[in-house]
Order: structure tokens, then C-alpha cells, then sequence
């Protein structure tokens, strides 16, 4: 069992008619903010009138960028740092999902450089500090609220990059479940794959570490495994919306890994996907992730598949730990694609064999991917033909 340093300084505001707080927490940071946003939905659920309100009565200076995409592009993170840059931005408002407070996080580093942001991903720039960041949550997927990470894609250079840095880290986070109710059935499902395989990466590890982490993570899959399909049907139920919500944060705020090291392996591969095709993160990640627990499966392995099928999905325990393993990845992929409704293959959404080597090389930095199985370029291609 390893050391391990947990320190997440994140004020979190929960819950319903909280945002009585946000002026006062702005202001502690200065009187000039840059609000920003996605597509204009925060309008229509009268959110973006609920905070100018809070942000007015507060005596604050607010100006705008909208307009930040899906798989944020470095164009908007480029604009947004020129803003605060030219406007003398003194703290960054996100509302949104777990894009805008990617995007805006970047942004927040980018006003404090002299240099194009995208360097920050193409020669690993020092983030060395950032404006501060507040963050209203309306998505429940990412946990962008509560970690100092964000993923960045360049179009030009077909690449999408993750990172992470501690100046990122969200100062406050506001977050209400009501905020959800509008989210479609489709973009709530892919949420939840996404808070999955945040958990899944860490969970399926053969290093020892705190019975506790492990417990904690089972109890985070089985929530989002009952309350998905609860609030896919009835998108106004607060208890669903709630516990997707926190379990976002907690999935990827850090506090699960404990004191495990190892490299992440379905999220690289992803991020190739979607640098190409643009296609929804947690969509990507679900078509992903039963294919690759299935390539990693050995006798080396199984003991956690059967630790998985038991006390995730009540897998009787009385049997041969294989067939267990393999009832695992059954359970997951029914979840995932009977329950949740997700396409299952590459072939649904169009993503071609062609394009499959310059992925796998770019998703394992063309040497061996070091996570729960190592893989080199060749398996993540396998993995990926089992995908079609």
C-alpha cells in the first residue's frame, strides 16, 4: 500500500437555493468577471437570469463568452484568456457541464502567460498559476466541478489532451441538482458512462490499497447504476438527479485513488476517438470499456472482475471465477447498452478501420500504455477492432 497525499480545497455550495451565495463568493476574488457558457440552455432554464441577478446585486462587472462547444475547442480557451487579458478579468465564472469548465479552467491559465495556450498541451507548458475559477454545474458527467483537470481539442492537429494542474482547480462550485432536469436522456446516459469509467480506471487495479477505497467505489457504481435509469424516465426526480451529481465529483476528485499509481487506459483511447470524429465523451468511453475489460482478462486479473460482478452487480459468488469475470462484462455492457440505450459498436457511429492505427499509436504515446493491462499500439488496435 502506498502514501498518498489527499488535498482538494474545493468549497462546494449542494443542493437547492444556494446560488444566494454566488456574489459573495465571486466578490472575495474581485469585482471583474467572465461569465461563460455553452449553447444558450442556461437561458432557457432561466439560469442565466437566476445568476446575472446574483452577480448585479453583488456590485459586480460581468462580461461574456458563449458559444463553447462539446469537446471544447483551444479556439474558444484562446479567446476566453485574450478576454480576461484585455478586460482585466479578476475571476472566472463556468456555467455549465463539464466542457465550458474545462475550457474556462484553460482560459484562466492562458490570461497568466505571455504564450499560446495550446502549449500548454503541445511542449507541456508549466502551469504555474491561474485566475481564479467558480463553477455552476448543469451536467452531471465530467466532475470537472471538483478536480483540477481539463481536456482540451485542437482540430487542426486532430488532437484531444487532457491534463492535469493544480492552479486549475475550481475555487467554488455550485451545485443543484434542479439544475439537471433538462438534461436529455441520451446526454444523462452518457454522463453516466463517463462517471463509470472515471471509477473503473482507478477500481480495476491488482495493487493493494484501503479495503474502504474499494468499498466506496463499488458503492458509487451501484448508484449510478439504480438512479441512471430513474432519472433517464423521470428527468425531475430530485433523489436521481442528487446522487448522479455528487457521485460526478467524487468519482474523479481524487479521493479514490488512495495511494494505487497507474496509468489510465480507456480515456487515452477516447480522446482519439473523439480528436477525430467528435463524438460524445461518455459514448465513446461506453463502447470502449466492456472491449477492453474483456482483453484483459487473464487468470492474473480475474480476481478483480469477480470482486466487480459480486458486489457491484450481485454475481453469485459459488461459482468458477471465470465464468464470474465474464458475467461481469455482461452485466456492464447490458447496463451500458440495453438499460442506458447506448449504441455499442464503432460501426453505429461511423468511426472507420482506417483511421485505427494513427489512434493507437497517439493514445499510448507510441510506447506501452502502463494501466490496469499494459497495452502497446498493437493491443489498443485489437482492442479497438473488437469495438466494430
Amino acid at each position: 500500500m502506498n502514501s498518498f497525499v489527499y488535498d482538494i480545497p474545493v468549497k462546494v455550495y449542494f443542493g437547492e437555493n444556494q446560488l444566494c451565495h454566488l456574489g459573495a463568493e465571486l466578490s472575495r476574488y474581485g469585482k471583474r468577471v467572465l461569465l461563460t457558457y455553452g449553447g444558450g440552455s442556461i437561458k432557457k432554464i432561466g439560469l442565466y437570469d437566476a445568476v446575472m441577478d446574483e452577480v448585479k446585486k453583488a456590485g459586480l462587472e460581468v462580461f461574456e463568452l458563449s458559444g463553447i462547444e462539446p469537446n471544447p475547442r483551444i479556439d474558444s480557451v484562446r479567446q476566453g484568456a485574450q478576454i480576461c487579458k484585455d478586460e482585466k478579468i479578476d475571476v472566472l465564472l463556468a456555467v455549465g457541464g463539464g466542457s465550458t469548465i474545462d475550457a474556462t479552467k484553460w482560459m484562466a491559465a492562458g490570461a497568466c502567460v505571455d504564450f499560446d495556450p495550446w502549449e500548454f498541451f503541445s511542449r507541456w507548458a508549466p502551469v504555474e498559476k491561474a485566475l481564479p475559477i467558480v463553477t455552476v454545474l448543469t451536467l452531471s458527467a465530467t466532475g470537472s466541478e471538483m478536480d483540477a483537470g481539463g481536456v482540451i481539442s485542437n482540430p487542426e492537429t486532430k488532437d484531444k489532451i487532457g491534463r492535469m494542474a493544480s492552479p486549475l482547480l475550481p475555487k467554488v462550485s455550485f451545485l443543484d441538482p434542479s439544475n439537471t432536469y433538462t438534461v436529455s436522456p441520451y446526454q444523462t446516459a452518457c454522463g453516466a458512462a463517463d462517471m463509470m469509467s472515471h471509477i473503473m480506471e482507478v477500481y480495476f487495479n491488482m495493487s493493494q490499497d484501503l479495503f474502504m477505497l474499494d468499498c466506496f467505489m463499488e458503492g458509487m457504481m451501484r448508484t449510478i447504476i439504480r438512479y441512471t435509469p430513474i432519472a433517464m424516465k423521470d428527468p425531475t426526480n430530485y433523489e436521481a438527479r442528487a446522487n448522479l451529481m455528487w457521485t460526478s465529483s467524487w468519482a474523479i476528485n481524487g479521493f479514490v485513488n488512495g495511494g494505487k499509481q497507474q496509468a489510465w487506459s480507456c480515456h487515452p483511447m477516447e480522446h482519439e476517438l473523439s480528436a477525430i470524429y467528435d463524438i460524445t465523451h461518455g459514448l465513446g468511453l461506453a463502447i470502449l470499456t466492456p472491449r477492453w475489460l474483456e482483453y484483459c482478462l487473464d487468470e492474473t486479473t480475474v480476481s478483480k472482475y469477480v470482486q466487480f460482478g459480486v458486489n457491484v452487480f450481485g454475481i453469485d459468488a459459488n461459482q468458477e471465477p471465470m465464468a464470474i469475470a465474464k458475467q461481469s462484462i455482461e452485466k456492464l455492457s447490458e447496463f451500458l447498452f440495453d438499460v442506458l440505450g447506448l449504441k455499442r459498436t464503432f460501426t453505429e457511429v461511423g468511426i472507420r478501420v482506417e483511421d485505427f492505427p494513427v489512434m493507437a499509436r497517439k493514445a499510448c504515446g507510441g510506447d506501452v500504455l502502463q494501466g490496469f493491462k499494459p497495452i502497446a499500439q498493437s493491443d489498443i488496435e485489437e482492442i479497438f477492432k473488437m469495438c466494430l
